[in-house]
């Protein structure tokens, strides 16, 4: 496919489409991000809330899900022209489509993370009842408080980019098998009825590629969502990614890295 056929969005169109898309997705699924994240907490299922509050958090949602989304899908959408033409320069006909969505979807992840991750750390916080995290300002002032050198720059920011990143070493994988999925899902649709795929088809193609990629980086997920938690159902902080893998596998067995793939494809 040559470079002329990758379609560029405008920038504003992406910014603005990307956040509008983003937030009523994040506000109308809240709820099973909230399961999802309560199964994966050190405390258990029910002690972190169960099924009661599922909307703890979610003014953190809200606060974050515009501008991460418009970040993400801005990148995303001003990257994939300028790969496909660096691509092109060096490798013609070669060039893969495929590559040049999974690093524009790459890049685009690493933008989003900038606001995603701290929106996700008082969100993780909020939807397990974490003790001191009533409400967003409690949360916030808690997290800014957390400056023990577990996370990026924690002497100003605190514990807020805590997990950026795990974040993104599960984000350019889920990335990296949704968004060329989804976009060879459009084409092959469009090649068997005749025409381009209608925005329904088009949602349809990505619910399945995400359904995919959210299975399969289950695992990243929840260890991304214990270290934006802190600790361990004693008080034990955690040291990193690594340290989470090692203590998830030995005191809670294996199985646990698949905690909240249910709720983590549905949404």
């Amino acid at each position: 496919m040559a470079s002329d056929h990758e379609r560029h969005t405008p920038f504003i169109t992406s910014l603005v489409a990307g956040g509008l898309a983003g937030t009523s997705v994040d506000l109308a699924l809240f709820p099973i991000d909230t399961l999802k994240t309560r199964l994966q907490s050190p405390h258990g299922f029910l002690a972190a809330g169960g099924f009661r509050g599922v909307y703890r958090g979610v003014m953190a949602a809200a606060a974050g899900s515009s501008p991460g989304a418009a970040l993400f899908f801005g990148t995303y959408e001003t990257m994939k022209p300028v790969i496909s033409k660096v691509q092109h320069g060096y490798l013609g006909e070669s060039a893969s489509p495929a590559l040049t969505h999974m690093i524009a979807a790459s890049i685009g992840e690493a933008a989003a993370c900038l606001v995603r991750v701290p929106t996700e750390v008082i969100k993780s916080k909020m939807q397990t009842n974490a003790a001191g995290a009533s409400t967003l300002s409690s949360t916030l002032k808690l997290v800014l408080s957390e400056k023990d050198g577990r996370a990026f720059a924690s002497s100003v920011f605190g514990g807020l980019y805590r997990g950026y990143g795990i974040t993104l070493v599960r984000e350019v994988p889920f990335a990296f098998i949704q968004f060329p999925l989804y976009e060879r899902l459009k084409v092959e649709w469009g090649k068997i009825q005749g025409y381009d795929a209608s925005p329904l088809q088009a949602a349809t193609c990505g619910s399945f590629a995400g359904a995919i990629a959210a299975a399969i980086t289950t695992p990243l997920d929840v260890v991304k969502t214990r270290l934006m938690l802190g600790s361990d159902k004693n008080g034990v902080p955690y040291k990193g990614a690594k340290d989470v893998v090692n203590r998830l596998i030995t005191e809670e067995g294996s199985l646990v890295l698949l905690s909240g793939v249910q709720p983590r494809v549905m949404w």
